[in-house]
């Protein structure tokens, strides 16, 4: 799941990205793209009931990204937590179910950047920054 060296590099080809911010009750989520290595903010899903990945599914058929992004939530001191196992979790979930590549990224303080910045979706705004983070780290 992990793995740049599954891209090519972000000249060889356009591609875009859908980044989740994870959390046990809603995720954000962002879409972003090579060319410009950017992402924008697009809603908040609630993950409440069995339905929950039908509408992360609306959107991946919507967008049809070459791969998805997840932020996965440590302590400060970079230590897993049980967050952690659950972001981790969900990101294999969205693997199996959608068949995309699934990045992990490390997403420390997204969500109070997101707040500082004054976001009135703050889980759509950590995920447009979680990708912006990913795209970066794209040679």
């Amino acid at each position: 799941m992990n793995g740049h060296a599954l891209l090519p590099s972000a000249t060889a080809a356009a591609r875009s990205f859908l980044a989740f911010d994870f959390g046990t009750r809603r995720v954000g989520v962002a879409s972003g793209n090579t060319v410009t290595r950017s992402a924008q903010p697009l809603r908040t899903v609630a993950l409440t009931g069995a339905p929950r990945f039908e509408a992360l599914g609306r959107l991946i058929a919507e967008w049809q990204p070459a791969a998805l992004v997840v932020g996965v939530p440590f302590h400060p001191d970079g230590a897993a937590h049980e967050n952690t196992a659950r972001a981790k979790k969900f990101a294999r979930q969205l693997h199996g179910r959608f068949k995309l590549p699934v990045f992990e990224v490390d997403e420390r303080y997204t969500t109070t950047e997101a707040l500082s910045m004054g976001a009135k979706d703050a889980d759509a705004v950590a995920a447009c920054i979680i990708l912006e983070q990913f795209l970066r780290s794209i040679p």
